[in-house]
This record gives structure tokens, C-alpha cells and sequence, in this order.
């Protein structure tokens, strides 16, 4: 059924999101005080969840005007605030205060490979030479970002990719590229599989760098079993990434 006709959905008691989307906001870990950027927010699925979880400051940029409007009719729904900036997040100079973040959330422009069913136009819509062209882009947005990024702080980086040009190997390139990251523990490459049942199951890269750091906002590094406990309840979620990094 249409999302508007599900009991409550108006009143912003749900939301529909994907499984593997719902990572976003757990990951990020936003505390209460926190200045936060969700770098690439339409359509607010994510910028909402965080807010649910947190009392922060939080500023919500979108490129295109009209679809940034999208943002704040679900941020309305749901009775959490946010502000809204249109502007590029490649471009922080036409949006920023230049104040810091504790927190940015980058779920950046990908070629949607990980979202193919409920989607299945991607596949035709999309050329080989799409992927340098999304890679080139991301690379841009992360560099961009990243001067935003408070000592101390974390980005999460996130796309609905499959491909590792737009995933593992952009996290290994960032952390080459930018010399004061530090690689936290994250799901990873996420995709779904067929189990023995007939279900789809987690099915968790495995992570390049494990760290047994603490943080400077004492959150301890997150061990994948948490993350992955409640696998059947997350079961057929779409192909999804994430990566987190620290700034020393």
C-alpha cells in the first residue's frame, strides 16, 4: 500500500525505511548536544531517525530546492527539527558557517547497485561508465567534508552500492589520501543471501583494519555480534556499505 495509508504513518508514529538504511543513525551514535551534518539528506529518512535517537543540533543540506522540501514535510511528520540548507555538499563555501561537527553523516550519490529490486530500473538506466564518474563525485563530497569534521569527531560513510569501487576501496583511499583518520570498526559491506531456510541472512565483509580504540566521547568500539544480532529481524534488507573514520 501507499506509505501515507499505513495507520499512524501521518501522525508520524512509523516510518518506512530499509533494514540495512536503518544502520545510519545507530552508527552515527549522535549524543544529546552534538553538532551533526547529514551531508546529503534527501528524502530525511535518515536525518528523522537520528533526530529520534538524540536532542542535537542538526543541519540537513539537499542541492535541489524542490526535493529539499521533501525533507521537511518528513521532518513535520515525524515532530523533530532540523535546519535545511539547499546547497552542494561538495560545496561546503555556499552553505557552511564554518563551524565544526562532532558528527557528519555522508551517504553519498552512488549507482544505486544494492537497491536493484525494489528499484529494478537502475539496471537499465545505469552505463559502466556511470561508475568512475559516482566515484569521482564521492572522492570530491569526502574531501570537501572532511575539513568540517571537529578533532575527535566521526564521518559515516554510506552507500546503497555493492560495488567496491564505490565502497571498500573508497574507504581504503580516504584513509590513504587523509592522514589523520582513524579507521573504526563498521558492518561494512552488507548484502543480502540466501540461508539454508530459505531466508536472507547478514553477509558482513570482512573489515581491513580492526582498532581496539575508545574515542574521545567514550564510546566503545562496537563488536560486529552486536551489530549483527538480530539478524533474522534484518533479514532481506537491500545491499548496503558503511565505514566509519575518527579524526585524530
Amino acid at each position: 500500500m501507499a506509505v501515507d495509508k499505513i495507520p499512524g504513518f501521518a501522525d508520524g508514529v512509523v516510518s518506512v525505511q530499509d533494514a540495512g538504511a536503518q544502520l545510519a543513525a545507530q552508527l552515527l551514535n549522535a549524543r544529546d548536544g552534538m553538532r551533526v551534518l547529514d551531508a546529503c539528506a534527501v528524502p530525511g529518512g535518515k536525518t528523522g531517525h537520528v533526530l529520534e535517537l538524540a536532542n542535537i543540533e542538526l543541519i540537513a543540506v539537499e542541492s535541489d530546492a524542490g526535493r529539499a522540501r521533501r525533507i521537511g514535510e518528513n521532518l513535520q511528520r515525524l515532530n523533530v527539527q532540523a535546519e535545511i540548507r539547499v546547497g552542494d555538499a561538495g560545496e561546503p563555501s555556499g552553505w557552511s558557517d564554518g563551524d565544526p561537527f562532532d558528527h557528519i553523516l555522508a551517504d553519498v550519490p552512488c549507482l544505486a547497485s544494492g537497491i536493484v529490486r525494489p528499484h529494478p530500473d537502475i539496471r537499465w538506466l545505469r552505463r559502466p561508465t556511470d561508475i568512475a564518474a559516482l566515484v569521482g563525485e564521492q572522492r570530491h563530497i569526502l574531501s570537501a567534508l572532511w575539513p568540517l569534521v571537529a578533532t575527535g569527531g566521526k564521518l559515516l560513510y554510506v552507500t546503497c552500492s555493492i560495488f567496491p569501487e564505490e565502497s571498500e576501496l573508497q574507504a581504503q583511499w580516504f584513509g590513504e589520501v587523509h592522514e589523520d583518520t582513524v579507521r573504526l570498526d563498521a558492518p561494512g559491506q552488507l548484502l543480502p543471501t540466501a540461508s539454508r531456510t530459505g531466508a536472507a541472512s547478514w553477509q558482513v565483509s570482512p573489515d581491513p583494519v580492526t582498532n581496539s580504540l575508545t574515542d574521545n566521547s567514550g564510546e566503545a568500539q562496537r563488536t560486529r555480534s552486536t551489530l549483527t544480532r538480530d539478524e533474522e529481524a534484518f533479514a532481506d534488507q537491500d545491499g548496503f556499505f558503511y565505514a566509519r573514520v575518527q579524526k585524530r
